[in-house]
């Protein structure tokens, strides 16, 4: 017992001086790997200090077989869920564990009331109410976000009559739940008198709870597609809020600043990716509020002719340039062609070109997913850049290889007040003097559903084929 009053502020000192580090790691692609051992080192120290703490507090052994037992068990789904995710499958598969976060914080919120009933005071009732409802919305509006992500449900925005009526209607009803389960002498007050004290609470705790995940499902499914990336920081900033209030309910300093790193970090994230896409944060975060319904007008005609080009006449083209750059997007990922593309980066710098990737904020359908990517095959951190580093070079830039990106390219978000992602910054590639677009076919479009119109412009050849075949045959040649 001493042995673990002396080791417990160890292993949480531990717990939290590796978590800025590991943070601090992460931030550079060369100290990415240690960073990451750092996090897993971090998190064992925070359940060893758990298990002292367990110990200290008098459980018995069989408390210690069941933590073990459903650990282990989800030690183990996790590995076999983890391991059948490819980087395709990453973003839905990252909102699905965010859900796991939700419920979680909900099924513990409702065991810490059921267990104490009673003999919880104002500070500690409202930490549970608040748990279950960051929870419950995160639990549902991750479920929707996996959904879309995923192709299982519509990408479009659901929008019904009276939208912010509705979440605000919502909001008034778990003000009054929460007022309930704070007081319940107010029962009386509203003329329910049939209800105990208790039974009003866990009424009221109820109705959070449903009223919650309605309103999570509502405000995610009112989101678009195309902003489906900005969600998932959304979301995993709901679920770092989550463990703040799951933290103050267990008494557990270390929870709670792992929550506030997560639910900062995740905040900071979405401000930065709503700046770059030209989205209000309010209107994201509030499931579209105050934004007006999407353009009727009539599309942009489509002018001039699709120009077909090859492989060959994209490595001539490429021997003759001097700056070059290659703009990845989601179906680079879909393709698995980044090993492909790294060597013909490798070949062209080692010939004197000036080669340059340029990424979107939102490339992908996660935040840094194509960064992830680069980094797997060895992409040097120097050659890639981010949209606003690279959008005014356009013009000096030779050749732009397009690879598997539609809508973070188009020149409708800055030409067609008509289509859905006008105003979006995008990154302007037609400026190039030459422009080579990889796609599997003409008709392929974007995660918004529409034609790109850079394909009909004079300085732009699109390459047909797999991505993947496309890029391994460009290799070859080179």
């Amino acid at each position: 017992l001493s042995r673990s009053r002396s080791l417990t502020p160890s292993f949480f000192d531990l717990a939290r001086r590796n978590r800025p580090r590991a943070v601090a790691g992460l931030a550079d692609q060369k100290s990415a790997r240690t960073g990451n051992v750092l996090g897993i080192a971090g998190v064992t120290y925070g359940l060893a200090a758990t298990a002292a703490d367990m110990s200290l507090a008098g459980a018995a052994p069989v408390a210690f077989q069941q933590v073990g037992l459903l650990g282990g068990l989800g030690a183990a789904v996790g590995t076999a869920v983890a391991s059948q995710v490819g980087p395709t499958e990453l973003p839905q598969t990252v909102a699905a564990f965010h859900s796991l976060v939700g419920i979680a914080a909900m099924a513990g919120a409702a065991g810490e009331y059921l267990g104490n009933v009673g003999d919880l005071d104002a500070g500690t009732l409202s930490a549970i109410y608040l748990a279950v409802f960051i929870g419950a919305i995160t639990f549902t509006g991750s479920i929707v976000a996996y959904t879309k992500l995923s192709g299982m449900m519509s990408s479009k925005a659901l929008s019904l009559p009276g939208r912010d009526q509705l979440n605000l209607g919502m909001l008034g009803i778990l003000a009054v739940g929460m007022a309930g389960f704070l007081d319940p002498s107010l029962g009386s007050t509203i003329g329910i008198d049939s209800l105990t004290p208790e039974a009003l609470q866990l009424s009221s705790l109820s109705l959070g709870a449903v009223m919650s995940s309605i309103l999570g499902f509502h405000l995610v499914a009112s989101i678009g597609g195309p902003d489906m990336p900005v969600v998932v920081t959304v979301l995993n900033s709901y679920s770092g809020w989550a463990l703040v209030a799951e933290g103050f309910l267990l008494g557990n300093p270390l929870l709670c600043q792992v929550g506030a790193l997560i639910g900062f970090s995740g905040a900071i994230l979405t401000w930065i990716m709503c700046e770059a896409m030209g989205r209000s944060i309010t209107s994201v975060i509030f499931g579209g509020a105050g934004t007006v319904a999407a353009p009727t007008g009539e599309a942009a005609v489509m002018e001039g002719e699709v120009t077909i080009g090859s492989v060959d006449n994209m490595m001539e083209t490429l021997l003759e340039a001097n700056n070059i750059m290659i703009v990845p997007g989601y179906g680079l990922a879909v393709a698995q062609a980044q090993f492909a593309v790294a060597e013909i980066a490798k070949k062209l710098r080692d010939k004197g070109k000036k080669v340059r990737f340029g990424i979107h904020p939102v490339a992908g359908r996660m935040p840094g997913q194509l960064n992830v990517l680069l980094a797997e095959a060895s992409v040097p951190y120097d050659m890639v850049f981010e949209m606003d580093e690279v959008n005014d070079d356009f013009e000096n830039v030779d050749v732009t290889i397009v690879i598997g990106a539609s809508d973070t390219v188009s020149s409708a978000a800055e030409d067609d007040p008509n289509c859905s992602i006008y105003g979006m910054p995008v990154l302007r590639v037609w400026k190039s003097k030459v422009v080579f677009v990889s796609k599997r076919t003409i008709g392929n479009t974007g995660y918004a559903g529409m034609e790109n119109p850079i394909l009909y412009k004079d300085n732009v050849e699109v390459v047909l084929g797999d991505a993947h075949d496309t890029c391994e045959a460009l290799r070859s040649a080179l």
